[in-house]
Formats: C-alpha cells, structure tokens, sequence
C-alpha cells in the first residue's frame, strides 16, 4: 500500500531563548517522518517543556523500530491516526509529500510546523496559504538558518545592506536529491536575504547545470531588488568542502557570518566613537581633515541550538496564539523566488 509519502511499510519575531519558559500546558506534537533530520527533531521535542511528544509516524519499519527504541515514543500506524492524537504536527518528510502531509494537518485543525521549502510547487504554496487562514491555524516554515546563532548575532549590524556574497557548499549526499539544488540548499539564504531586504525582487538572473542528479547540483542567481540592494547566492551540493558563508556590504559598514563556523565579524565606519568596539582607531579616509572611526567587531556567539530554538518559538506561538517566526507566507516567498531561479536556470540551459 502507497501512503501520503509515496512509500510503503510501517503503520515574524525573534525571540530570546531567555524569555522561553516551561509554565503552560504542554501542546501534543506529533511527527511525520523519522529519517534523518526527523530523528533530530524527535530529540529536541522531547525536551522542549512547551511539548507533549505523542509519537510519530514513518513508512518505513526500520526507521520506525530505530526511533521506538531510541526515544521510547510511540509508532503510529498511518498518518491520519497521528493526525488526530495531536494539536500540532511537524512534517519533517520528502519535499514531494509536504503538501498532502499539511493539508491532511490542517483540515483537521491543527497546527503545522513544515521543513523547508513549504512545499514542491509554488501553487500547492498558494492553497496551503488559503487554507490555514481559513482554518486559523499556526503555520511555521522550517528555515533553520534564521536562528543560526551567528546570524542572529549579526542581525543588530544589518543595516539596509546593499550588496549580498553568499556562498553554501557541501559534499555529495543523496538524501536531499529528490528536489534541485536551489530547493535543498540555496532556499536558505534566499529566505535569509529576503529576510534583511524589505523590498520587492525586481529580477532575476541565474545559471546552474546537473552533475550528478537529474536536476541542477551547482547554481548561482543575482537577485535584484526594487530599491537598489543585490544579492549573489552561490550554491552546491557536489563540493569538496563545505563552506555556508555570507558577507553584506552596506552603507559605512562591512558584515561576514560564517554559519558553519558559527563566526561574524563586522567593520564599520563611523562619525563619532564605537564604545563597545574593542578595536577601533581614526582615520582620514578623504584626506580632508574630517576624521571618522573605524571599528572591527567580532562578537561573542551564544551557543543556541537553532533546530531545538525554532520548535520553541513554534510553542510559544500555539501557547500564546502569536504570529510564527517564520510564517507560511514568508516560506511561499522564498519558494517563489526559488522557482523563478528554476526557471530562469531552464530557460538558460535551453540555448545550449
């Protein structure tokens, strides 16, 4: 029998962790899905005091007879029947099966946290959009990058940048090859950048080519914005090495987060004195006798676990009917800019 996975087998704020407590009545959550960053997800519910883990659901019995050892949950035997033992479900499935896993979810009232991207296509984006406002049910895309500790540390030195540099590269891994390159990996810094530019994608150029896959492994899109800002992604999942590194260039100012590395390091330029830059000196950079502050910062990064912080954040928006950090329309913007990324890659490759 084929199930919603398309396999057989077994039955917008940020908050500070600090503020994150313990004190309300824990919400059933359950899982679909018990693969590789399912599991991951299994152990962080399991100690979010916000939750009441329920159990999950996966086709496969080996994954299943893994997770039931290892967490001592329960096994559900469809995804209908963990559907409705809980008030919340995280779909941590195939991209190809978000979709049907979310509308099942959300046409029985229940809250949805779905990985990234929100979904395959663009108008299955658009339904699932209608279809939680209608529901008036809690929606969040799993875009783990926004809770990166070092970019949340970079986030106070964004200042209306201009000019983005991002570059995510990793090795071969089969498991993420069910969706193109753009969809896997580039999808997080195009919802990082739309994140920091509050404006309209204007155009969009791009070029990618298969290597391994079927469908592009290495691709690089300039994104350009209505008010003037760029962004050049670079991504690939048939590297030597890994490397997620951003750099944003804005006005007076200079920013490097090393996601991988969990490093920023900012450089900023500025009129008067920087007292909490530890290194900083005056220069004349016109030679006209008006002297300016250069500062190099590197600041401390708090060792915050993003995918354990992303799933509180979800409990805290159900406990307090708070608008999600990363909303269901925010995942279909960056879903739409991917396609289009897709699309211009095609049209691209079609000359060739």
């Amino acid at each position: 029998m084929v199930d919603s996975f398309g396999n057989t087998g077994c039955g917008a704020h940020v908050l500070s962790p600090a503020t994150l407590n313990n004190e309300r009545v824990k919400t059933r959550i359950g899982v679909l899905g018990a693969g590789h960053l399912g599991s991951i997800h299994l152990q962080q519910i399991a100690e979010i005091g916000e939750f009441a883990l329920v159990g999950f659901y996966d086709p496969d019995p080996e994954k299943c007879e893994i997770a039931t050892h290892r967490f001592g949950i329960k096994a559900f035997e469809s995804v209908e029947a963990l559907i409705e033992a809980c008030e919340a479900v995280d779909i941590v499935t195939p991209t190809l099966s978000h979709f049907d896993c979310a509308v099942k979810s959300i046409r029985r009232s229940r809250h949805v946290f779905i990985e990234k991207p929100l979904t395959n296509t663009v108008s299955e984006a658009e339904a699932l959009l209608s279809l939680a406002a209608e529901a008036q049910v809690i929606g969040q895309v799993g875009h783990v990058e926004r809770f990166n500790p070092a970019f949340l540390a970079a986030l106070k030195y964004v200042d209306k940048p201009k000019f983005m540099e991002v570059h995510r590269l990793a090795q071969f891994n089969p498991r993420g090859t069910d969706v193109p390159v753009v969809l896997d990996l580039m999808i997080h810094d195009i919802d990082i950048v739309l994140s920091v530019v509050k404006s309209g994608v204007r155009s969009i150029h791009a070029s990618g080519v298969p290597v391994i896959s079927t469908t592009p492994d290495i691709a690089n899109a300039r994104i350009e914005f209505d008010n003037g800002a760029v962004a050049n992604l670079t991504a690939s999942r048939v590297s030597l090495k890994k490397m997620r590194k951003a750099r944003f260039f804005q006005r007076d100012g200079y920013l490097s987060v090393d996601f991988l590395d969990k490093k920023v390091e900012a450089i900023r330029l500025s009129d008067g004195d920087l007292s909490n830059s530890p290194f900083q000196f005056e220069i004349d950079p016109l030679n006209d006798g008006h002297k300016k502050t250069l500062s190099y910062e590197s600041p401390a990064v708090a060792p915050i676990n993003a995918i354990k912080y992303e799933l509180e954040l979800f409990a805290k928006s159900i406990q307090g009917n708070l608008a999600p950090a990363v909303s269901l329309e925010e995942g279909y913007q960056s879903l739409r800019v991917a396609h289009e990324i897709l699309q211009k890659i095609e049209q691209a490759n079609a000359k060739f």
